[in-house]
């Protein structure tokens, strides 16, 4: 058995975007890699109190096979002697949702389901956390994984963990694709403000989805419009190194060599290995290199010389 983990968590499904996700907050060590559950265009689970993983990965085998989340978690919790410890949510890839609060969770302890999603905890301070974590995503506009994160602020700000707070984590997956796709998979482990550090981690993740989407144009020649996204990319994460440097080559690449070259330089200047990585890089990887290393007096690295 293992042990009793105070716990408070949201799992639903973006009515726009069709995104599915799980976000959590506990004051248990790694809460990430125990509670949330997701595959792309599957479904999404949360299992905590007295937690069992394998629950995550038979409930979204049995939503797959096309069972409803209802009868998937009936089935699961039949066959589970401690289910009265468990508490479980699952919300499939047409918003559909069951949960089971057992009635051996710790209190105060309960869950309300919603359109789409459900809020859920247990060992909490107060029964106004997961009302609170509900009431806030309900409320929410704005991108799925921002709207998660603003859940778990509403539930600790109405009390959270009657111990106190240590671990979150966001797992957020697409509508459809590879079993194995993720759109946001963030875990913050053992953090005095855990949730605080959840969402520094959700701006650093947001700001490399945008160089993602700029190494996309770059790749198709569009080197003006990469070069606006390289530099958004960089200026969202300032003193953010490796987003400087190929945000400089970007913008070096869009036609604007003097301000990447200075971008590219001040990344050299707070660490050297940015010079040496410059010296080796083929112009098919940064087709602005050669330009850039000119500008910075940098020679190209000889072949051998590379390690």
């Amino acid at each position: 058995m293992s042990a009793r983990s105070g716990t408070y968590s949201i799992v639903a499904r973006d009515a726009g975007s069709g995104e599915l996700g799980v976000a959590v907050g506990s004051h248990w060590f790694s809460v990430g890699s125990i509670v949330p559950w997701a595959r792309a265009g599957v479904g999404a689970v949360a299992i905590q109190s007295i937690a069992e993983p394998a629950y995550g990965e038979r409930l979204l085998a049995r939503l797959a096979a096309g069972e409803g989340p209802a009868e998937a978690l009936a089935a699961e919790l039949d066959a589970d002697e401690l289910a009265r410890f468990r508490q479980v949510a699952c919300v499939d890839a047409g918003g559909r949702v069951a949960a089971h609060t057992g009635a051996g969770c710790m209190p105060d302890a309960g869950h309300r389901v919603g359109d789409g999603f459900c809020a859920q905890a247990n060992l909490m301070s107060s029964p106004d956390v997961w009302p609170a974590i509900a009431g806030a995503f309900e409320r929410s506009a704005g991108p799925f994984a921002r709207r998660l994160t603003a859940a778990l602020a509403a539930g600790e700000a109405a009390g959270g963990d009657v111990r106190g707070r240590q671990s979150a984590a966001l797992l957020v997956v697409p509508a459809d694709g590879e079993p194995w796709r993720r759109s946001v998979e963030l875990r913050v482990e053992d953090h005095p403000d855990p949730l605080a550090e959840l969402n520094r981690l959700l701006d650093l993740a947001d700001a490399y989805a945008l160089a993602d989407r700029a190494d996309t144009l770059a790749g198709q020649g569009r080197h003006h419009d990469a070069a606006a996204l390289y530099r958004e990319a960089a200026d969202a994460a300032p003193g953010n190194l490796e987003l400087l440097f190929w945000s400089g080559l970007g913008i070096a690449a869009g036609g604007d060599l003097a301000a990447g070259a200075s971008r590219v330089r001040e990344s050299i200047t707070a660490h050297d290995g940015w010079g040496r990585l410059l010296a080796r890089l083929d112009p098919e990887i940064a087709p602005a290199v050669e330009s850039v290393r000119a500008a910075l007096g940098v020679s190209r690295a000889a072949p051998g010389d590379e390690g």
